[in-house]
């Protein structure tokens, strides 16, 4: 753990130049993995990461520096190192350090380092039965990741807290062939829990059945016709398009310096009115909640969206100085080694008032995308591109067949002013998301929604 007696003498160190601020993050995390491939175990893994990191501030200026060598003298000579970067001719002194208490809203019942490998494989060979149940699955790949993270922030506003965060993970990839092509079907679902998370939220079997039944469905699917035309695109990973067409232009690292499409649009009108989208790091034991973000901030419910309107950026510590505005707890990071800037944790679009069946009946001739795939985004213009993993073609308002190698083209600002339906039923899906702070935990979500026209790629 990080002494409050050390901890103070860093943050002093860090601000002997004439920085304005200091911080320091501490984290000791354990890491477990297990591979199966087709019924073998292949690897088992383990590891532990640990070290710290100062960050000091001058105006919108600031260094980050790192080390594993977290005794005391290797904590102030990371501190001197960061001070000896900044100067000022003003000095101020750190508050004295206060231990901060909250409330944790993410218990863990089963910790996975209690947990033996052994009770991990037999839901490993669970799933691996119902792969072997699909005559053209000719591979199964199922991953289980668990890790435990324990972290302590302090800095130069008198902050000293701490928190440990578990996570556990269950991912499948099953690979079908027809002799001459592949298509895999995957399904990764995970939480903020330990081993206790196949008893509440996971079903081995059943994500197996998802991923090969995506796979076989895809083998037999013909290639996507390109054009513009409405697309409803499910819930769940569906979400993905918000989160990276549009939730990475809603962070602060973005925002703050113009490089966003959304900058100093507070209070305009930027999406339909069916459109709400929020940000919550509260929700209880999901995979991107937390208790306190990665520079100490309680996480919060962050409405971004309200019936159209832009109510709100994601926002850390630094951007929040140069926007002038407070951390909203966006402030994440992958690790020690990475300093810490504004992202999503559990991001989706709002649950609506339309019925799912209604919103494909009504359709016309369109797509269907039932599960999405990876893609890429320019946040400056939101341009994006987006893989349909399992699509289907719709014709007079009825889902004709599977379609493969489909994908969705279009701009952020764009697509959330088309949006025309909103279905009931909200659900969300994990996944890792990439930025400047490296990759964090991040769940997307949305209901059914239906935009009434974007270009589909395909042949």
């Amino acid at each position: 753990m990080l002494d409050k007696r050390i901890a103070q003498d860093v943050i002093d160190c860090a601000l002997s130049t004439g920085g304005d601020f200091a911080e320091i993050f501490y984290e000791d995390r354990l890491n477990n993995g297990l591979m199966m491939r087709s019924g073998k175990v292949e690897s088992v893994t383990s590891g532990r990461i640990h070290g710290a990191g100062v960050r000091v501030y001058l105006g919108f200026n600031s260094v980050y520096v790192f080390t594993n060598d977290t005794s005391r003298e290797g904590l102030l000579a990371c501190a001197r190192r960061a001070a000896s970067a900044l100067h000022s001719d003003a000095r101020i002194s750190a508050q004295p350090l206060k231990a901060t208490e909250f409330v944790n809203r993410h218990p863990v019942l089963v910790l996975p380092s209690a947990t033996k490998a052994a009770r991990k494989i037999e839901k490993m060979r669970a799933a691996q039965s119902v792969l072997s149940q699909y005559e053209e699955v000719v591979q199964g790949m199922i991953r289980y990741v668990d890790s435990e993270q324990h972290v302590w922030i302090a800095n130069s506003n008198g902050l000293y807290t701490s928190d440990t965060r578990v996570y556990s993970r269950f991912a499948i990839a099953a690979v079908a062939s027809n002799g001459t092509e592949n298509q895999t079907g995957t399904n990764s679902p995970g939480a903020l829990q330990g081993f206790e998370l196949f008893d509440s939220r996971v079903d081995p079997e059943a994500a197996a059945h998802a991923a090969a039944k995506q796979a076989v469905t895809m083998l037999h699917a013909p290639t996507c016709p390109a054009g513009i035309m409405p697309v409803v695109i499910d819930n769940g990973f569906g979400g993905v398009v918000f989160h990276e067409a549009c939730g990475h232009s809603l962070e602060a690292t973005s925002v703050a310096i113009g490089a966003s499409e959304f900058s100093g649009k507070l209070g305009e009108k930027i999406a339909a009115d069916c459109v709400t989208a929020i940000d919550d790091g509260t929700m209880p034991n999901e995979w991107g909640s937390e208790n306190i973000d990665d520079e100490g901030t309680p996480t919060n419910r962050l409405v971004l969206i309200e019936n159209g309107v832009l109510k709100n950026y994601m926002i850390d510590r630094l951007n929040g100085r140069r926007m002038g505005m407070e951390s909203t707890g966006s402030g994440r990071r992958q690790d020690y080694s990475f300093a810490p800037t504004s992202r999503m944790r559990n991001t989706f679009i709002a649950a609506g008032n339309d019925d799912d069946a209604e919103i494909i009946a009504t359709m016309g001739d369109g797509l269907y995308a039932k599960t999405m795939g990876g893609g890429s985004v320019n946040p400056a213009t939101g341009e994006f591109n987006f893989a349909v993993d399992e699509g289907y073609l719709v014709k007079d308002g009825k889902i004709a067949h599977p379609v493969r190698g489909a994908s969705l083209i279009g701009r952020g600002s764009e697509i959330l002013k088309k949006i025309d339906r909103v279905g009931k039923n909200m659900r969300m899906a994990q996944g890792m998301c990439g930025s400047l702070s490296g990759s964090v935990p991040t769940n997307v979500g949305q209901p059914m929604i239906r935009v009434s026209s974007i270009t589909v790629g395909g042949r």
